[in-house]
């Protein structure tokens, strides 16, 4: 049973930082003590534990405009934050769990600006059919969290330019995101605000729970334990897919010829590559496979080593310039 409330409200918009707080709260939580946590990214698309990456976002395309990609420790779909939005983590024990009671924070909250919102399908919370809440759920060891979005006034123009990944043939067993329609609340009512939605979650939080909330003493947080996980969530390993295989092929017809390439991929390297073209210069492909393996999946690096081996073999500029942007635009 639920018997005493806690605040706390993040004062970065690093998503690695966040999340690292996120986990040490769900794992320091008192028996019978339940944390509202509120924080906010910059620029980030964040995916869910089990999603392959690139199936999910332009990943190249977000770090080249200088965002971020975070996997997080719960399962779901793909989501993006800016500073448009507003995230929560009620961290607890599992015991303690009550998904009916904590989606009514939410609720009760964006009542508080006359707008009534309900609990949808998939666990969101939508206003009219439209969604601004998205929700997903951890627990290990008897520790738990319900975290997810609020939107109040996201850049929709970059929400749909970075989740929606390129159409290459990338066969994976990652899960997939299931897309809903969206709304910021700001549109329904001018007067939410990141700072009045703050305090309308944290009333809205003792309201429910019939008790009074107190901020989180610092003293609570051990750096040491919180750097340490912040290392983690921003590795390769851990944002580029932990034990996550798969395929991608490429493949485009150009005025010279049609080119395949396959890359199997894992834990984000490729282990193996295979270049097929019609081309009627075999010679000109001829190394490009294996000069792939053991590479990082990643855009930047794929356009280098295809430009050094091409540039070997003499390959015409046109011809470098089509297969660079192949790579590219799809992957």
């Amino acid at each position: 049973m639920i018997q005493t409330l806690t605040t706390y409200e993040s004062m970065t918009t690093d998503p690695y930082t966040n999340l690292a707080v996120e986990e040490y709260l769900t794992f320091h939580a008192e028996p019978g003590e339940c944390i509202l946590y509120l924080w906010q990214n910059a620029h980030t698309v964040v995916i869910g534990r089990n999603q392959n990456c690139w199936k999910e976002c332009r990943v190249s395309e977000l770090e080249a405009d200088g965002g971020h990609l975070v996997r997080r420790l719960s399962g779901g779909g793909a989501v993006y934050h800016d500073l448009g939005n507003l995230n929560f983590t009620f961290c607890m024990r599992k015991e303690d769990a009550d998904v009916d009671r904590q989606l009514q924070v939410i609720i009760e909250a964006v009542a508080s600006f006359g707008l009534t919102a309900e609990k949808t399908g998939r666990n969101d919370v939508a206003i009219n059919g439209q969604k601004f809440s998205g929700n997903a759920f951890f627990d290990s060891k008897g520790c738990y969290y319900h975290h997810g979005t609020l939107l109040l006034n996201v850049d929709t123009a970059s929400m749909s330019r970075f989740l929606n990944p390129s159409k290459a043939k990338l066969q994976s067993k990652g899960v997939s995101s299931v897309r809903s329609r969206v709304v910021n609340l700001s549109s329904l009512c001018p007067h939410i605000t990141v700072d009045t939605m703050k305090q309308a979650m944290f009333t809205a939080f003792s309201k429910v729970y019939g008790l009074p909330a107190v901020p989180l003493c610092a003293d609570r947080l051990e750096q040491t334990a919180i750097c340490k996980g912040r290392e983690r969530f921003s590795s390769d390993r851990w944002k580029y897919g932990p034990k996550i295989p798969f395929t991608n092929r490429l493949e485009q017809r150009f005025s010279w010829g049609e080119v395949n390439l396959d890359l199997h991929v894992n834990e984000g390297m490729i282990t193996e590559a295979l270049l097929s073209s019609d081309s009627m210069e075999a010679d000109w492909f001829s190394d490009i496979g294996t000069e792939f393996q053991g590479l990082p999946y990643r855009t930047d690096v794929l356009c280098k080593a295809l430009d050094r081996s091409l540039e070997q073999h003499m390959v015409p500029e046109n011809v470098r310039s089509d297969l660079s942007r192949m790579v590219q635009e799809q992957i």
